[in-house]
């Protein structure tokens, strides 16, 4: 019984590879699309200034945004409302306003005037919050394809140079890139085994 377990047990062996027994060549692949927002989210905080009330300048920025093509009433949310309690000596109590709003515009250009505009107006806090595209998720599927087309190019090649082919994908990893300083930028690695 023993010699029969035994003969079975070497002959599964020899009939079955794992990963590290079969030949393989490892490549990566890296595709980049550069793309222009179309989503372009900006802070804007306003305060009140020389005594004029926050609803003052609130009313005047919306006019400028309105004078831009902004619709205000679909672009423009108030994202906080809040106050501090200021005391002066020999003065009066007095509580000074702020309110936060994030406006959506659709391009570089309009957010460009709406910064003049709001410069114009003495805001002094306003910022791009973020940047995105309507049709992002399939721009990354896009550049996913491109990057694992790069890597089994790059593995063609080099089986090539030692009068070889390829064989079938035996693993595939996706490594998504991301770089802080350029949100419009995409970068996917994928790195194919053969």
């Amino acid at each position: 019984l023993t010699l029969i377990f035994i003969a079975i047990n070497s002959k599964s062996q020899q009939g079955e590879k794992n990963f590290i027994d079969q030949n393989y060549i490892e490549v990566s692949g890296k595709a980049e699309l550069f793309i222009e927002p179309n989503l372009i989210y900006i802070k804007i905080e306003l305060n009140e200034k020389n005594r004029i009330p926050i609803e003052g300048r609130e009313s005047e920025m919306i006019k400028k945004l309105t004078d831009l093509g902004i619709d205000v009433k679909k672009d423009l949310v108030v994202n906080d409302l809040s106050g501090s309690f200021r005391s002066y000596i020999f003065t009066k109590n007095e509580v000074i306003s702020k309110k936060n709003y994030i406006l959506t515009v659709r391009d570089g250009q309009t957010a460009g005037k709406v910064f003049y505009e709001l410069d114009k107006m003495e805001v002094t806090n306003f910022s791009i919050d973020k940047v995105d595209h309507t049709d992002i998720e399939k721009l990354r599927r896009e550049v996913k394809v491109n990057a694992i087309k790069a890597a089994k190019e790059k593995a063609e090649d080099l089986t090539k140079a030692i009068n070889q082919q390829i064989g079938r994908a035996i693993y595939v990893q996706e490594v998504e890139g991301y770089r802080p300083y350029n949100p419009s930028n995409i970068s996917i690695r994928g790195v194919n085994s053969y």
